[in-house]
């Protein structure tokens, strides 16, 4: 499936890779990453940083900050196309797709906040109802309002983790497409389920590297999480760029 984007952009295909290749994004992430491992070290941890900066201001903080995710994960698409160009990633790299579609990009924000608002009401209605009184419910009382009620749990969880898989590639789409954010949801959801195969075995191997990360004292995830972020660009060029074309600038 391929389309014409705005003036300026390269046209947009879509390509069915190989299940194996989920594990090839994260591999060829971790080379990049080896390339200039300080410099995403830094730009990881100054948007973790950002966002959880953001997510202590009282009312709209934490808002804010889901709102934001895509932007970042746009900049870190920028900043990964800039090394393999032969460019040295840099601090004030993180705010570079704050130059460009942001209305866009704010707008995959506010879909995945929607389903995060949305699976919590859920839940707390139909699965964690207020203790007594109406009161919030204590720590002791936590546990046996959950007993057999784990699927509930379970099943928001999903919703969120469903809507963020389908909305995967759509960063990096806005990014060097510059389409709307409606356009830029069906190119990912259409992407998404072209290539399931990959995107489950890239989310198994994932997990997998996130729970050894965490065995080693957590010491690992100042590697495993540049890795994922810049794994969203790798999967993006692997599935959006067939090889020989010319690429977005």
């Amino acid at each position: 499936m391929s389309a014409a984007p705005p003036a300026g952009t390269a046209p947009i295909h879509v390509a069915d890779v190989k299940a194996a290749r989920g594990a090839a994004w994260l591999k060829q992430a971790f080379l990049m990453y080896r390339g200039r491992p300080l410099a995403w070290t830094g730009l990881v941890f100054g948007w973790i940083a950002i966002t959880l900066g953001l997510s202590i201001v009282p009312l709209v903080g934490w808002a804010a900050a889901y709102l934001l995710q895509p932007v970042f994960f746009a900049s870190f698409a920028l900043i990964a196309r800039k090394q393999l160009a032969g460019g040295r990633p840099e601090m004030g790299d993180l705010f570079l797709a704050f130059k460009g579609n942001v209305r866009s990009l704010m707008g995959i924000g506010a879909i995945e906040l929607f389903a995060f608002v949305a699976a919590m009401l859920l839940m707390a209605t139909f699965v964690l109802p207020a203790g007594a009184d109406g009161q919030a419910l204590t720590r002791e009382e936590l546990p046996a309002q959950l007993k057999g009620k784990e699927w509930g749990v379970l099943a928001c969880l999903a919703i969120v983790a469903l809507v963020r898989s389908a909305l995967w590639f759509a960063p990096a789409v806005i990014a060097f497409h510059g389409i709307p954010t409606a356009h830029a949801v069906r190119w990912s959801i259409y992407a998404v389920l072209s290539n399931l195969g990959a995107m489950v075995v890239y989310a198994l191997v994932l997990t997998a590297i996130m729970v050894l990360s965490a065995l080693t004292l957590y010491l690992g995830l100042l590697v495993a999480v540049p890795v994922m972020a810049i794994s969203t660009f790798v999967g993006y060029t692997d599935v959006f760029e067939k090889p020989g074309e010319p690429t977005p600038a």
